[in-house]
């Protein structure tokens, strides 16, 4: 049986269509969707996620009570940053081809396709509530942060170091991008400045002009580091704790932005992002310890001298993302809060440890 064609928006979604992808990946009998009644989900910056709620025509099993759809923005500013920076297509290949392979948790994908020519491409996920979502604007406990830090050792242990990661093309990609990225880092940080230069605090400000203005060091200039593969924005917004009524201690989400690359890039990221301040200068180290010993039942031995060193390198990445993401997606009240304490956050994490000079070294 063919699968399915692309539903591109939440709109254009029926119980016809439901009923054949979750037929096409053996979650539905004889049943028949008859009613999907949706509700949006979270707050994405560059695709639309909603929740439908399935009736079937008779009693159907095993098959799923509810299901969470993911679909290209329908702002035009967060679907050229999603479409040309081939973010749509990583998010679709990461569960094509990369989820059956590393052990942290996600949603099983019933459908997940793209058309390359067009980005037009659908996600119908695993709906993983009940759960506690993760927020970005008040941080996390640091019990939280522990489970992260396991969950994300699950996703860097089994390919740490794989050769074969250089074979999947998706991951491997022109980098040129990095080049691009770098030359129009200036008008970024223009556009960043003229939106936020009266609500940023003026020490953070030019944290961030001095990132902007090394930004390529950050890039070619890191201390060596084993790859394997990177989140890339492993943050509390897309993450959920407890799934599905506490079935596993933790989902991880958003997977637009998966690549390759140094494994502690996304330690550093989340403990900047979602710890408070004081609770981040407190167990910094211990997290980083933690997420060391969890590597260990991968068979992955890293020194402490060299991932600290990395750590304090490629945490700058949340400086980046802060900038970045926030005129490369649409404004929201709700976006500036979240940008801002990003912003907060990883300028006083990378000011605390001196990552700002490591990129002249």
């Amino acid at each position: 049986m063919s699968a399915p064609p692309i539903v591109s928006s939440p709109e254009a979604v029926d119980a016809a269509w439901l009923t054949a992808v979750l037929r096409h990946a053996e979650a539905l009998g004889e049943a028949k969707v008859i009613g999907a009644v949706p509700t949006k989900v979270g707050d994405g910056m560059l695709g639309e996620s909603v929740r439908f709620d399935l009736t079937y025509d008779r009693a159907a099993g095993d098959a799923p009570k509810s299901v969470v759809g993911k679909f290209p923005s329908a702002d035009p500013v967060s679907r050229a940053t999603g479409a040309g920076f081939g973010l749509y297509l990583n998010e679709v290949r990461f569960y094509q081809e990369i989820a059956p392979t590393v052990d942290i948790r996600t949603p099983r994908p019933y459908m997940a396709q793209i058309d390359e020519a067009t980005q037009d491409f659908v996600l119908l996920l695993e709906d993983m509530g009940p759960a506690r979502g993760g927020n970005q604007l008040t941080g996390c406990s640091l019990a939280d942060a522990e489970v992260a830090m396991d969950e994300v050792a699950a996703l860097h242990g089994p390919r740490w170091g794989d050769p074969k990661l250089g074979e999947v093309a998706f991951l491997n990609r022109d980098n040129a991008a990095v080049g691009g990225i770098a030359e129009m880092f200036p008008a970024i940080f223009q556009a960043f400045e003229a939106r936020y230069g009266e609500v940023l605090e003026a020490d953070y400000m030019d944290a961030c002009r001095d990132f902007a203005g090394n930004i390529m060091a950050f890039y070619t200039g890191g201390p060596p580091a084993p790859r394997t593969l990177q989140h890339l924005d492993f943050r509390l917004d897309n993450m959920l704790f407890e799934p599905q009524g506490g079935r596993w201690p933790l989902a991880v989400l958003d997977w637009q932005s998966v690549t390759l690359g140094p494994g502690v890039l996304d330690v550093g990221y989340f403990i900047g992002a979602g710890l408070p301040e004081e609770l981040r200068r407190k167990h910094e180290k211990d997290l980083l310890r933690r997420w060391l010993d969890a590597l260990k039942r991968y068979g992955v031995d890293y020194g402490w001298d060299a991932a600290w060193d990395a750590y304090r390198h490629y945490l700058l990445q949340g400086v980046f993302t802060a900038i970045f993401a926030s005129v490369g997606t649409k404004q929201t009240e709700r976006g500036d809060a979240m940008f801002m304490t990003m912003a907060r956050r990883h300028c006083a994490q990378a000011l605390d440890l001196g990552s700002l000079e490591m990129l002249r070294r």
